[in-house]
């Protein structure tokens, strides 16, 4: 079977959706995911003269709380609770006028999807999951949709085993034991990201991890969130490798999924055979892609650092969202942690800075600390 995928824009092919009738939203995050703080800070040192600042309160909260900062350890939380996130990916696609279909995909659990099939009106959702899965030297991201409702949970307390004591070829084998699950939707999200930092190793154990995993692996993704230049190489290396394409939005904050699937398929099943059997997929890209990559950055990092006066008591300030480990080691709100309940000034120095970023014509400076990422309005050409 040769895939045959196709990509198109809605700012130049606005009318592609009319011969669909359903829009696919994949990979998108909600409150319950646990995302890693390692990012914001690779991106705050790529800024100039950030670096020293960081270092000197790293010097400083250890020196005053005892507390060493700890970016791996730490992490964040989306500001969207999962039925806020379930339909804001529904109603994007409903004004394409389009029946929605949405696949909740939070790191390492199933817990906002399970919230999720508890409520009637979104008892159809896929029971998936974002699967953090070390490999080699490396870690990948694989998009797991639609795994049996009777074994899901048994299917995550497995991921959890590996992720504890990885092993390659164990890792293939769990692989091929999911692709024996004809309705189980297996993607390689972003996978030309260094997420991890390891250089070019990260793409040879790509290459390496492909060449074993073969067609258990059923697309990888175009990410929503991931500049057109690396979403380019992606396109040219499903041509290599004969790969299909599949969007994937990775939505963390309040700017829903920046593209979507669109199918005839009128269930999640349906749809996965298509992906699978048939070996067919369109992907659209939303209008907000068209936008500078760096001001999505910012603007989805600012979501992260906003309060929200209209969500629940507890989730409402945006060091509620974030924890770190106190002086023993337990993983704390962030709220916990401050002396005297309020952030260090310096704290809310650095959120103001992110804030001013976040503003209209503010955020072009920095392009500066991403050398050679493209404008995203120079078009996508991926297929």
């Amino acid at each position: 079977m040769q895939p045959h995928s196709k990509v198109s824009t809605n700012w130049k092919q606005p009318l592609a959706t009319t011969a669909f009738t359903t829009g696919v939203s994949l990979h998108s995050h909600t409150s319950c995911s646990e995302e890693t703080l390692g990012f914001i800070h690779a991106m705050g040192l790529a800024l100039p003269g950030v670096g020293r600042v960081v270092a000197h309160y790293e010097k400083k909260a250890y020196n005053l709380y005892g507390v060493k900062l700890d970016f791996d350890r730490a992490n964040w939380r989306p500001p969207l609770q999962p039925r806020m996130a379930y339909d804001l990916e529904a109603k994007q696609i409903q004004r394409l006028g389009l029946y929605p279909l949405v696949s909740i995909t939070d790191h390492d659990t199933l817990e906002g999807t399970l919230l999720l099939r508890a409520v009637p009106s979104s008892r159809h959702i896929p029971m998936s999951v974002e699967w953090s899965a070390p490999y080699g030297q490396t870690v990948f991201h694989l998009g797991i949709h639609n795994l049996p409702s009777g074994s899901g949970t048994e299917w995550m307390s497995r991921f959890e085993a590996y992720t504890v004591a990885p092993n390659d070829a164990r890792l293939i084998e769990l692989l091929r034991e999911l692709h024996e699950q004809p309705n189980v939707l297996i993607v390689f999200n972003h996978p030309l990201w260094d997420l991890h930092k390891k250089g070019p190793v990260h793409v040879s154990e790509m290459l390496r991890f492909l060449s074993e995993v073969g067609n258990c692996i059923h697309a990888l993704e175009l990410n929503g969130l991931r500049h057109a230049q690396e979403n380019r190489e992606v396109g040219r290396l499903c041509r290599e490798l004969g790969y299909l394409l599949i969007s994937g939005g990775d939505r963390h904050g309040l700017e829903p999924n920046a593209n979507v699937n669109l199918t005839t398929a009128t269930n999640f099943n349906d749809f996965v055979e298509e992906i699978r059997v048939e070996g067919r997929s369109h992907v659209h890209f939303m209008d907000q892609y068209q936008q500078r990559w760096e001001q999505r950055i910012v603007q989805s990092t600012l979501n992260a650092v906003t309060d929200f006066p209209q969500f629940l008591p507890g989730w409402q300030k945006w060091d509620d969202r974030v924890f770190h480990p106190d002086q023993n080691g337990e993983m704390r709100q962030l709220s916990q942690l401050w002396v005297g309940g309020t952030p260090p000034p310096a704290i809310m120095t650095a959120i103001k800075l992110v804030r001013l970023f976040g503003k209209r014509g503010v955020a072009a400076p920095l392009s500066l600390a991403f050398p050679g990422v493209n404008d995203l309005r120079q078009g996508l050409e991926l297929v």
